[in-house]
């Protein structure tokens, strides 16, 4: 009998942790629906790390399933409606990651402002040794930051950049107790008054293409767009139409819509920094959310309340 299923790829420590609670590996939920009726029959819990998108359909090819324990925070790749409909209970892997989240949004922010990339390859290159100086770059200490999605991560963000003297500026969907930042009503009245505009809002539905062509025409030439919230948030044609012609100065992208296949465009701008969806990839934090997740798995099987749970 199998009682939790393990569906996607993890790592060592975490696959060996799973095993030892008794679980059965596929690689993707394509390869769990595949399963026949009695192994699916079986499942009361999954230990579920994104791949593919669990709508209801796939839901339904697990009768006694009672918990879908998700691997990260984001859980956009779970139809939460339709579980709660179902009377299945989710999870997800919140505050662990806060910390290493906000910090790639700092440094992708460094990183497009003081052009570090830029600056490390002229050093690397010989171009320095040779005597040509690297050019100028902006200033971004003492500015302005707006943080779209004032939650956990975004509070985290905007903390960090308090010590940068910036002023900040943040969109959430109602005022939230903050040390004195200024709240807008929407995004667009945020975006216009900021230099720089992080992205840290939930993915779904609800935000897709949030920060479209009428936001960034908003945020303006001189603004730069930080995103490490999803890739579907981000109208990605609004994007690279602005930077391509200049009317934004630029962009540090942690996730993409067509992940892993970011749109070869970005590759040709210098004014963006692009990292592999790696925001929480480090090792004690990706060690915390596994145990988090199992933590989750351990409380529904002993019938006890649930540690994170979504519904």
């Amino acid at each position: 009998m199998t009682r939790l299923l393990s569906i996607g790829t993890y790592g060592e420590a975490d696959t060996k942790a799973l095993d030892e609670m008794g679980a059965r590996f596929v690689p993707d939920l394509d390869a769990a629906c595949a399963l026949d009726d009695a192994a699916r029959a079986d499942v009361t819990a999954i230990a579920f790390k994104g791949s593919g998108s669990f709508d209801d359909a796939a839901m339904d090819r697990f009768p006694g399933l009672g918990l879908i324990a998700n691997f990260g925070v984001g859980y956009d790749a779970i139809d939460v409606e339709a579980a709660e409909g179902r009377s299945i209970a989710v999870t997800n892997t919140p505050d662990v990651l806060n910390d290493d989240v906000a910090d790639l949004a700092v440094a992708m922010w460094l990183m497009q402002g003081r052009r570090m990339l830029q600056a490390d390859a002229h050093v690397r290159s010989g171009t320095w040794a040779e005597g040509t100086p690297f050019p100028l770059n902006r200033k971004v200490s003492g500015g302005t930051a707006g943080i779209l999605g004032l939650g956990r991560i975004g509070y985290e963000i905007a903390d960090r950049l308090a010590a940068f003297k910036m002023d900040i500026h943040y969109w959430s969907r109602s005022p939230k107790k903050t040390p004195g930042w200024t709240y807008h009503a929407d995004p667009q009245s945020l975006a216009a008054d900021v230099d720089f505009l992080f992205v840290a809002v939930v993915g779904g539905p609800e935000t897709e293409n949030l920060v479209d062509g009428r936001l960034l025409d908003a945020l303006g030439p001189d603004g730069v767009l930080i995103n490490i919230s999803r890739g579907s948030v981000v109208d990605e044609a609004a994007l690279l139409d602005r930077l391509e012609r200049g009317a934004l100065a630029g962009a540090g992208l942690d996730v993409f819509a067509d992940e892993p296949r970011a749109d070869p465009r970005f590759a040709k701008l210098d004014t963006v920094v692009l990292q592999p969806h790696q925001a929480s990839a480090t090792h004690a934090t990706r060690g915390a959310m596994g145990q988090l997740q199992r933590d989750n798995i351990a409380a529904f099987f002993e019938g006890q309340d649930l540690l994170t749970p979504v519904v």
